[in-house]
């Protein structure tokens, strides 16, 4: 661990476990994931989503490649029997991959290099700085069902390296979630042709941390349409996919 590392780990905490953002996410993933059991928290960062979804009853299976923000999830759900943290990222295969690290904004890391090009210059990102390639494990959505069950729900938020994570998957579950931005269209445009391969029918999509609904329920196309057409302000969002 260094200072840098610390930094971005404080600065998405202070972003992400705050009372009032915390209160408005746990309303909302009772909608968007209504009586879930189990669900994979793909992606899980500060854990904002894993404290939401226990809330609202769910056992929660949290992934994290990070090695430090891993050990802050492990600590911060240390008392709690119903989550598991695993420092793992997730692909179409297993082995292990290079990410690349963004210390300062440890949020972006990702194992994308289209999203690192895509955000190079463009309005919003700008100073941010990919600084660090780090060797981490990788599994799949087939194999980590195989471990812990069938999810009611997953949420995947990998910068970029969502259709590969759902590469990883041979049969859909009841619902998922992916992150779509628009310095990077195409990766959420190929996820939703990962969800259409799945069995995945109906999108519905939720823009930045608004915990509100952009759009009502549309087909494949409708949703890869809206994406195509978001304006670059609009910066990310979640499409929320159902069988």
């Amino acid at each position: 661990m260094n200072l840098g590392d610390l930094r971005g780990l404080i600065g998405s905490l202070r972003t992400y476990r705050r009372r009032n953002h915390l209160a408005s996410l746990t309303t909302f993933c009772s909608e968007v994931a209504p009586q879930s059991a189990l669900v994979f928290d793909v992606g899980a960062h500060a854990g904002d989503r894993v404290t939401a979804f226990r809330r609202n009853g769910a056992e929660v299976v949290a992934l994290e490649l990070q090695q430090l923000i891993a050990q802050a999830l492990r600590l911060m759900f240390a008392f709690d029997r119903k989550v598991r943290v695993i420092r793992t990222a997730l692909g179409d295969g297993q082995g292990t991959v290079p990410m690349l690290v963004n210390c300062a904004n440890p949020t972006a890391s990702t194992l994308s290099d289209a999203f690192v090009r895509a955000a190079d210059g463009a309005p919003g990102w700008q100073g941010q700085v990919w600084d660090r390639t780090v060797e981490t494990p990788v599994t799949t959505l087939d194999a980590l069902i195989e471990a812990y069950g069938i999810p009611d729900f997953i949420k995947i938020d990998t910068e970029g390296y969502e259709a590969t994570v759902l590469k990883g998957l041979s049969a859909p579950v009841p619902a998922l979630s992916f992150e779509v931005t628009t310095i990077n269209r195409q990766s959420g445009i190929a996820a939703i042709a990962e969800c259409t391969r799945l069995g995945f029918i109906q999108y519905r999509l939720s823009l930045g941390e608004s915990h509100e609904w952009h759009t009502e329920w549309v087909t494949a196309d409708q949703m890869a349409e809206t994406i195509r057409s978001l304006p670059t302000e609009a910066n990310s969002g979640d499409v929320v996919a159902c069988i």
